[in-house]
């Protein structure tokens, strides 16, 4: 089952605060407060991939990992950027990722009052 960018924005629009979708370099995205968390590619490089905030430890795994679902560009290096590859990830890790995504660049005072409610 290939997961899609609407439900990507559904799922992190409607499970937390202060998240909205918007545009970043002229493509879809979403931001928690102005902060930026995921965005669609449409670059030639990699069109249709999900560049995914993660911690570099996260990348390295992920991109040397088996799972072709995950990969980088040279434009990527040095950032803690994972792309993803929308028609190949498994939808549960992809949300799991998301969350992880969110909770590195949430501010402060919105994460804990996201994980005070229970999250």
């Amino acid at each position: 089952m290939a997961s899609s960018w609407d439900a990507v924005v559904a799922f992190a629009t409607s499970t937390f605060p202060d998240t909205t979708e918007s545009v970043t370099y002229a493509s879809p995205s979403i931001k928690v407060k102005g902060k930026l968390v995921a965005r669609l590619r449409r670059e030639a490089d990699a069109p249709g991939a999900l560049a995914l905030r993660c911690s570099s430890s996260d990348k390295e795994a992920l991109v040397s990992g088996a799972d072709p679902a995950f990969f980088t560009t040279p434009h990527y290096d040095g950032y803690d950027y994972v792309l993803v590859d929308l028609d190949r990830v498994d939808p549960r890790e992809l949300l799991e990722l998301v969350t992880e995504a969110w909770l590195l660049v949430a501010p402060v005072r919105v994460r804990q009052a996201w994980e005070a409610q229970g999250a």
